[in-house]
């Protein structure tokens, strides 16, 4: 495995192969972090890469080392980098951070005007986004979109979001503003 080369690039149909694990692998993940990240559907994870809105990374042996997608919201107004998983045996490697780099550049080559957002509750993810020029905001600057919160419900810390009135939770909210940078 230390020999494999790790390929990240743009997702693939070819690459449905691989949403199962990536869903199982999200929720393991969340169940030992005992951290908010929100599940993700085997169907939600095949639409993605249909759309052409996913990056994956695999080995040059066929096997599946890590998975991000973004999603519009607001008539584009705003988009979210989200779902960013590694395979716990490909992890350490810096394969989050390309995969990182690369779901920022497709939204900003897809949607150039847009607002990035990301939510986090891992220092790594907030290291990142930062170098990448997001800057930490509160949850009123980025997107209302009913639909992308109704994406929190499957997280432990749910709760928490709803008893502060979407204000504020455990995650940190990140804002990237083309218009700044």
């Amino acid at each position: 495995m230390e020999d494999e080369r790790i390929i990240v690039r743009l997702a693939q149909p070819s690459d449905y192969v691989y949403a199962r694990e990536i869903s199982e692998e999200t929720k393991r993940s969340a169940i030992a972090r005992g951290s908010g990240i929100s599940q993700r559907s085997l169907n939600s994870i095949i639409e993605k890469i249909t759309a052409g809105k996913a990056i994956v990374a695999v080995s040059d042996c066929g096997n599946w080392v890590g998975f991000s997608y973004l999603e519009t919201w607001e008539n584009e107004h705003f988009v979210s980098n989200s779902g960013l998983i590694v395979s716990p045996k490909y992890r350490q490697r810096g394969v989050a951070s390309e995969i990182k780099e690369q779901i920022f550049q497709l939204s900003r080559e897809k949607y150039p005007d847009a607002l990035i957002f990301s939510i986090t509750s891992g220092l790594a993810i907030m290291r990142l986004n930062t170098r990448l020029g997001f800057e930490p905001v509160t949850y009123s600057e980025i997107t209302h979109d009913e639909t992308f919160w109704e994406g929190c419900k499957s997280c432990i810390n749910h709760n928490i979001l709803e008893g502060k009135n979407r204000c504020n939770c455990l995650c940190t909210a990140m804002l990237f503003n083309p218009a700044k940078n």
